[in-house]
């Protein structure tokens, strides 16, 4: 194992502004009963009764076309590839591009070579592992890898994990071979990977706290990464650096084995740099698929007459180029056949609560977290210790405030998909910030993408177009259970943009 050297810790906090902030939302806001209940151990089982359960889905097939880790998939299962090939290629990109970016902080090169040995002589003994055999992925530093450190991104934390987190374990199942350990903002408290550069202009972030696991796909150090979403981390740097994150419906993976942040908000979830790649880790992260098939089946569904709704309150705040990116994207929806029209929720009300509560469940849950851990906070980031300073001294009755906010909330939004089938917006209202200025950017990040995972729901954020060469990304919003409308939409989108 080698590791990529790192910077210094970052400086710079607008912790204690924004939990006031948070908490002045949180005490002015009116329930819509005083009878209102809180979400303690919040499941999306509040709003839907959950998966319609039975049997699991069908294995997937990997369609070449949806992607280069479907087409490496397909290529090193019929032999044309080696899997040595395809693990070298990788390693090559982190060779050429990890010291500048920093997007992995434990490469495995001896590893991740002597397993693709492997693979390649099981091939030709004619057994395949799986469906994703001798594919090379990367797993952000909060999620536990045997044998691997785990850091959290932080100098106070170090383990050796003598087993692999849950979600680890379903990919090394169907043949992945996992090539790195990926940055991301110490315990993933943040959405900007400061230490970290983004791949289209290093002079900025790369969004976080998943910003090793971006930043690996999007250089092709990995054909994909598993990374986790709290408060939007997979989506925000999916968005500022230009790849794809799909953060499924709340209890979908299991957490078990990842450092938690927030145990009633975190969601585990792939990157990918298409559609139709993320769908293939998440048939394997969840094999009991979408209504019964695979979610991946769901790349070939047609979008004809699919109602999309587009709140205008989304495009508060955007800078100008990000509006019109995203309205073009949304004019190919229309193109397609989609119904689009605007949507009066949420409104620029529901987004304020959804940061204001969701940072102060998230918050108060990490605290509680740290408290346990008893590291050396004198070697946290000033922003991340800050941050835990200030959710300590938040009281009880906040925190239940905001999580009887939090039910409420996710009670009314759950009411628009009897109107529509899909929401769309900016994912983020700007393109990646510069590093110099990261602890500025705490809550504007998030504020379109939070309000999701706070309610649980799934959404996907995919590349739509670009403003003076950075990525800007469309987040797609659905039901609970419902990745089947994102993943054909995703899909359709991408394709008919690609061509445009």
């Amino acid at each position: 194992m080698t590791t990529a050297p790192t910077d210094d810790r970052p400086l710079g906090s607008t912790a204690g502004p924004a939990f006031e902030a948070a908490k002045a939302v949180v005490h002015g806001h009116r329930l819509p009963s005083v009878h209102a209940r809180p979400a303690l151990a919040f499941s999306t089982t509040y709003l839907r009764g959950g998966p319609t359960g039975g049997p699991s889905a069908a294995e997937p097939v990997c369609d070449p076309e949806a992607g280069p880790l479907h087409r490496a998939a397909v290529e090193i299962a019929s032999g044309r590839l080696s899997a040595r090939e395809v693990v070298e290629e990788a390693l090559s990109a982190v060779s050429a591009r990890n010291n500048e970016l920093v997007g992995l902080v434990e490469v495995l090169a001896e590893q991740a070579v002597a397993e693709a040995a492997r693979c390649d002589a099981e091939r030709k003994r004619g057994s395949i592992r799986g469906v994703l055999h001798a594919v090379p992925l990367t797993v952000k530093d909060i999620i536990d890898v045997a044998g691997v450190p785990t850091r959290a991104g932080s100098d106070a934390y170090f383990e050796i994990p003598s087993g692999d987190a849950a979600a680890v374990a379903r990919l090394r199942s169907a043949g992945a071979i996992f090539v790195g350990k990926a940055a991301t903002h110490e315990f993933a408290l943040g959405v900007t990977s400061p230490q970290s550069h983004n791949p289209h202009d290093p002079s900025r972030i790369p969004g976080g706290s998943s910003g090793g696991s971006a930043i690996s796909v999007a250089t092709g150090m990995a054909l994909g990464s598993l990374g986790t979403d709290t408060r939007a981390s997979i989506r925000v740097p999916a968005a500022l650096s230009g790849v794809v994150g799909l953060k499924p419906t709340f209890g979908r993976v299991p957490t078990t084995g990842v450092v938690s942040l927030s145990w009633s908000m975190d969601h585990v979830a792939p990157m990918a740099t298409t559609v139709g790649d993320a769908a293939l880790l998440l048939d394997v992260l969840d094999p009991t698929g979408s209504c019964g098939r695979p979610f991946t089946a769901a790349l070939a569904l047609p979008v004809t007459d699919l109602r999309v709704g587009v709140p205008e309150a989304a495009f508060t705040g955007c800078q100008t180029g990000v509006t019109r990116t995203v309205a073009a994207a949304l004019q190919a929806a229309s193109e397609l056949g989609c119904r689009v029209d605007n949507v009066v929720r949420p409104d620029d009300a529901d987004l304020e609560l959804a940061n204001a509560a969701g940072l102060v469940v998230s918050r108060c849950e990490a605290a509680t977290i740290h408290r346990s851990f008893s590291l050396d906070r004198s070697r946290y980031w000033q922003e991340v210790a800050e941050q835990l300073a200030a959710a300590e001294a938040i009281p009880a009755i906040d925190y239940l405030q905001a999580q009887r906010a939090r039910l409420a909330l996710a009670e009314g939004l759950v009411g628009l998909f009897r109107h529509c089938d899909v929401l769309a917006m900016p994912t983020v209202p700007v393109v990646a910030p510069p590093r110099d200025d990261f602890a500025a950017h705490l809550m504007t990040l998030s504020r379109n993408a939070i309000p999701w995972s706070f309610v649980g729901f799934p959404a996907i954020s995919l590349p739509c177009g670009r403003v003076d060469g950075l990525p800007v990304g469309l987040q797609l919003v659905a039901a609970p259970y419902r990745e089947d409308l994102l993943i054909s939409l995703g899909r359709a989108l991408e394709v008919a943009l690609a061509g445009s």
